[in-house]
C-alpha cells in the first residue's frame, strides 16, 4: 500500500524501557518509591516555604518554583510509565501522546530557565552581597520567573508546531518509555532533517545558552570564594553552590545528550537510560540535594513538625 493511502496514526505503541516480565516489575517498584518521593519531597519543600516566613527570600522563591515544576514533569510521566510496566500492550492515543510532549515539554523547558535564573540569584548573593536585597527585588523575582515560564513555553510552542506538522502514518511503534519528540519524529512519515534542525536550534536557546549563563555565574562566584579569608565562608558558599551544581550537571547534561543530536535515525537504545535522569532522577533530588540539607529548611521542618504534634494532642 502506498505511502499517501495509509491511514493517520490514532495511537502509539511505547515500547518502554524492558521487554522482560521480570525486570518490568523490578522497574514498577523502583519507579514507584522514585515518584513517591518525588511528589512527598517536592510538596513539603512547597509547604514549607509557604508557611516560614524566613523562608520569603528569592533563593526560596525560585525554589518553590522549581519543585512545583517538578511535580508537574514527574505527574506528566511517570503515572503512565508506572500503569505501562503491568500491561503487554503499552499504548497511548494520538492526542495523549500530543498533551504529553506538550506538558513535558513546557515544564522541562522552563525548568532549564530557572536553573539559570537560580544561579544568577547565586551570583548576585556572593559576589554582590551589600547590593543583594537592591538588585534581588520582589519586581524582579516575580519578573525572571514569569519570564521562565514564558520561555518555556515559547520553545514547546515552536518545538510542538514542527513536530506535529509533520505526518504520522502507518507506523506507531515508538522505541521509548513516553512521548518524547526525538523518539517520535523517528516514526514520522516525511523527511525530518529541517524539523531536526528546528528543535536543534531550540536546544541551543534553552540548554546551550542557560549553561553558558550558569558558567559565567559560577566562574565568577568561584573567584570571588577564592578570595575570601573565612574558611567557613568558603565551606558554606561551596556547599549551597555545589549543590545547584550537582542539579545542574544532571539535569544539563542527559538533556544535552539527547536534545543536541541532529540525526534521530541514528539514535541508540542509551537515549532512554538517559531521558530517565532529567524525567525521573533529577525531580526526586531536587528537594534531597538542594533543599532539604539546608539549615533553614530543617530548621523549619520541625517548627511544622512540632506545630503538627501540637494539634494532634489538642
Amino acid at each position: 500500500m502506498g505511502r499517501e493511502n495509509q491511514s493517520f496514526v490514532d495511537e502509539f505503541v511505547l515500547l518502554g524501557l524492558s521487554q522482560d516480565a521480570q525486570t518490568q516489575i523490578l522497574l514498577f517498584v523502583l519507579f514507584f518509591i522514585v515518584y513517591i518521593l518525588t511528589v512527598l519531597g517536592n510538596l513539603l519543600i512547597i509547604v514549607l516555604i509557604l508557611m516560614d516566613s524566613r523562608l520569603h527570600t528569592p533563593m526560596y522563591f525560585f525554589l518553590r518554583n522549581l519543585s512545583f515544576a517538578d511535580l508537574c514533569f514527574s505527574n506528566s510521566i511517570v503515572p503512565q510509565v508506572l500503569s505501562h510496566f503491568l500491561v503487554k500492550r503499552k499504548t497511548i492515543s494520538f492526542w495523549g501522546c500530543v498533551t504529553q510532549v506538550i506538558v513535558s515539554l513546557q515544564i522541562g523547558c522552563t525548568e532549564c530557565a530557572l536553573l539559570a535564573v537560580m544561579s544568577y540569584d547565586r551570583y548576585v548573593a556572593v559576589c554582590k552581597p551589600l547590593h543583594y536585597s537592591t538588585i534581588m527585588t520582589q519586581q524582579l523575582c516575580l519578573q525572571l520567573a514569569l519570564g521562565s515560564w514564558a520561555s518555556g513555553l515559547l520553545v514547546c510552542l515552536v518545538d510542538i508546531a514542527v513536530a506535529f506538522h509533520l505526518p504520522y502514518r502507518g507506523q506507531n511503534i515508538v522505541s521509548h518509555y513516553f512521548c518524547e519528540l526525538p523518539a517520535l519524529l523517528k516514526v514520522a512519515s516525511a523527511d525530518t532533517y529541517s524539523t531536526e534542525m528546528a528543535i536543534f536550534a531550540m536546544g541551543v536557546v534553552i540548554l546551550l545558552a542557560p549553561v553558558s549563563l550558569i558558567l559565567i555565574s559560577y566562574w565568577n562566584i568561584i573567584s570571588t570564594v577564592i578570595q575570601m579569608q573565612s574558611g567557613e565562608g568558603r565551606l558554606k558558599v561551596f556547599s549551597t553552590c555545589g549543590s545547584h551544581l550537582i542539579v545542574v550537571v544532571l539535569f544539563y547534561g542527559s538533556a544535552i545528550f539527547n536534545y543536541m543530536q541532529p540525526n534521530t535515525k541514528t539514535r541508540k537504545k542509551q537515549d532512554k537510560i538517559m531521558s530517565v535522569f532529567y524525567t525521573v532522577v533529577t525531580p526526586m533530588l531536587n528537594p534531597i540535594i538542594y533543599s532539604l540539607r539546608n539549615k533553614d529548611v530543617k530548621s523549619a521542618f520541625r517548627k511544622l513538625a512540632a506545630r503538627v504534634v501540637f494539634f494532634r494532642k489538642q
